[in-house]
């Protein structure tokens, strides 16, 4: 994205998507606020208060089912790193950096908030390794979205201390190593900081704004690979007009029949064949694009305001009120991110399900209005793009069993003090794998679409959709004899992640919703 802060002035409200963006993928450097530090010194003032009284859970007791153990006062330091290390306990290959550096940043975000207890120089440890490029290894397993994600944060957590293993400069070493280099100091946790580390769902949340970053640009891609194949198929463009999208006025739906009709304006390919066309109507792939895309958009769009109001939230038990009481919650429960994930999930399946049955009408030559078999060159020779369209029907097929929601699981866990989980750590852990299927099955229609509409020549496609089929020639080649595809369908796949088709649009005046 253009325009993105170099800053993100952390104040523990006001953190947005594009901002968990900037720092998780482009380096964001993070500052906090003086109003932020002045919130967290209050509330650390009512935890030390606190401290030398009845015991109150987590500052001066046990965690989970030790909740009733009371910790004598000389112990309580000691209890903060024994929590960190003995919730450390994930396995696994770690998750990607960009994942560890949103977690960091939305933790730090909530300890801002003033509602946790810890005292600034927590969050003020969280801003350095992010600002000095070290993450945490985190482990892939470990989260069941109970307390939020406790064994990844607690990995997170170690680093602060001088402890386990991180990335930076490059290479896996030890945080030890790493905070000395970059001139941080280890710090050592203070009552109830073990828990404000830990307690929250910032590594779900931080995966979710990341998908809901990808997702916005895949629909817009996805409408882009359809004009394609609408050109490609001799299809029309009339289901597309604005009126017959006015009498179902789904946002989505008006949002992609537009992109559509962008993309296919004034195209010399769709006009030969307004009339005298003995076909009455499309298939509902082709036909029914917008409303299955606008759906999707409709579903991304409830996904992205559940994570500004997650963004706006205290994560975290318990929580320190403004009025100096001390109160367990249930904050830190991923449901409502499991669930916005998971449905997003199902939603985006279908993306690539009926980008899947739009290539298999192009590659079918009963169906494909005089094309050749599998676009081959020289038919019987060559096989064309058959296998290509195999390798989309296999991610396909396998987004069906990752839009299998992991939100309606549960383990009880804890002594069965947690016996309701959300198991939203595995459904935006899906989301992001579904989302790479779902580029990656754009990009075989992309290749496929763009050939197809070079093999009607000597019509010519329109302006936008013309745009698009050269940025792909700049790095694969047109129709012609087989060739070794798999760096193609990369290729392809590499010009959809940098999101290049929407530059090559906005040169001829085209910018998709």
């Amino acid at each position: 994205m253009t325009g993105q802060p170099t800053t993100v002035h952390l104040d523990g409200p006001g953190v947005t998507i594009d901002d968990v963006v900037a720092v998780a993928r482009r380096g964001a450097r993070v500052e906090l606020t003086p109003s932020a530090l002045a919130r967290m010194t209050a509330a650390r003032e009512v935890v030390e208060r606190l401290a030398e009284g009845d015991p109150v859970y987590g500052i001066s007791t046990g965690f989970g089912a030790l909740a009733t153990v009371s910790i004598p006062p000389d112990r309580r330091e000691a209890l903060q790193a024994a929590l960190v290390r003995s919730h450390a306990a994930g396995m696994g290959d770690p998750v990607e950096d960009e994942v560890v550096r949103a977690m960091v940043l939305l933790r730090a975000r909530t300890l801002a908030l003033g509602a946790s207890g810890a005292r600034p120089l927590v969050a003020e440890a969280m801003v350095g390794l992010l600002n000095a490029g070290i993450s945490p290894v985190v482990p892939e397993y470990g989260s069941l979205g109970a307390s939020g994600d406790l064994a990844p944060l607690a990995h997170g957590a170690l680093a602060l201390m001088g402890e386990g293993e991180v990335h930076h400069g490059g290479r896996r070493r030890p945080a030890a190593d790493a905070l000395a280099e970059a001139g941080l100091q280890p710090i050592t946790l203070a009552a109830k900081e073990g828990l404000a580390v830990t307690n929250g769902t910032d590594a779900i949340l931080g995966m979710l704004c990341l998908a809901i970053d990808d997702a916005g640009r895949l629909l817009a891609q996805a409408d882009m690979t359809t004009a394609l194949t609408v050109e490609g198929l001799l299809a029309t463009d009339r289901p597309f007009a604005d009126d017959l999208q006015a009498l179902r006025p789904q946002p989505g739906q008006v949002a992609s029949a537009a992109n559509l009709r962008a993309m296919l304006a004034g195209s010399p390919i769709v006009s030969s064949h307004r009339t005298d066309d003995a076909r009455v109507q499309d298939a509902y792939s082709i036909r029914c694009t917008p409303a299955v895309h606008g759906a999707v958009r409709d579903t991304l769009d409830h996904a992205r305001r559940v994570a500004d109001h997650e963004l706006a939230s205290a994560i975290d038990n318990p929580v320190v009120l403004a009025d100096g009481r001390v109160e367990s919650c249930g904050n830190f429960h991923g449901a409502p991110l499991g669930f916005a994930a998971d449905f997003l999930a199902i939603a985006l399946a279908e993306v690539g399900a009926i980008a899947e049955r739009r290539m298999d009408r192009l590659l079918d030559r009963t169906r494909s209005h005089g094309l050749s078999p599998f676009l081959a060159d020289e038919v019987g020779v060559d096989s064309g793009l058959m296998i290509g369209h195999y390798t989309a029907a296999a991610m396909a097929s396998e987004n069906k069993r990752l839009a299998v929601p992991a939100s309606v699981d549960s383990l009880p866990t804890s002594g069965m003090q947690e016996d309701h989980v959300s198991m939203a750590w595995g459904s935006v852990r899906k989301l992001r794998r579904l989302i790479d299927n779902v580029r990656r099955i754009l990009a075989v229609e992309y290749v496929t679409a763009a050939r197809a509409v070079e093999l009607r020549a000597p019509l010519v496609p329109g302006v936008a959709t013309g745009a698009v089929i050269d940025l792909l020639r700049t790095r694969v080649a047109g129709p012609g004899p087989d060739r070794y595809l798999s760096p193609d369908l990369a290729e392809a796949e590499a010009l959809l992640a940098a999101d290049a088709p929407a530059g090559a649009l906005r040169d001829v005046g085209v910018e998709l919703r």
